[in-house]
């Protein structure tokens, strides 16, 4: 409803017969009101200079983020322990994609370093509208869950994994996940359901060789 609303009084800005009103009105309040256009108009100024000034600020923040993300990254590549002071310190310097992408380094490391609660809170920050960044963020999350024996976080999490612009390389991945999270939340139910949609729906994956294996030890213990 909002851009239908944007779209139309655009329309009537762009109509000749309107854009005149609009200019005789605006000649008319100046006559009326010269004394105080100077002081709008200067107010007017100072808000568009502000404006730009801030986007300039934006834009040299994200470059100067970019530079200290990358040596960031260089040493998380190498050393991810050694790399965490500086991922912390880019994420709290920087706002942005900076901060983004900082966040989600930072989240790993602090997994691999066992600190699940604070990857957790930093996984959780990330955020991507890339299909396979984003499901492997929300697979990490569970992944923290799940060393941390909270099953039903974990289940909530590798269940958007595998949700999210499901595809035949790693959505396997987070099923299985998914599936060995139900089988030790004792749900046995969804863990055979979840094992048959990997045999069924990716029967050439490498992880269709365990999740039969695993269905049929299931079933097996179901029928006893």
């Amino acid at each position: 409803m909002a851009k239908k609303e944007k779209v139309e009084s655009i329309e009537i800005i762009e109509s000749p017969e309107a854009l005149q009103q609009e200019v005789s009105k605006v000649t008319e309040l100046v006559d009326k009101n010269k004394s105080s256009i100077a002081t709008i108009l200067g107010g007017l100024v100072l808000v568009v200079a502000a404006y730009f000034g801030y986007q300039w600020y934006t834009a040299t923040q994200d470059a100067e983020g970019e530079k200290k993300l990358f040596k960031a990254v260089y040493a998380f590549e190498s050393d991810s322990s050694a790399a965490a002071k500086e991922l912390a310190k880019v994420s709290d310097e920087f706002g942005g994609n900076t901060q983004n992408l900082a966040d989600l380094y930072l989240g790993i490391t602090l997994l691999k370093q066992g600190k699940f609660d604070q990857s957790i809170e930093k996984l959780k920050n990330f955020s991507s509208s890339d299909l396979l960044v984003q499901a492997r963020a929300y697979s990490l999350i569970g992944d923290a869950y799940s060393e941390k024996k909270s099953l039903s976080d974990a289940i909530d999490y590798y269940k958007k994994a595998a949700e999210n612009k499901p595809n035949k390389f790693f959505t396997p991945t987070y099923l299985l996940k998914l599936a060995n999270a139900y089988e030790a939340n004792k749900q046995t139910k969804e863990a055979v359901d979840t094992y048959s949609i990997i045999v069924e729906k990716y029967g050439q994956s490498a992880e269709s060789i365990p999740a039969k294996k695993y269905k049929a030890i299931l079933e097996s213990s179901i029928s006893e």
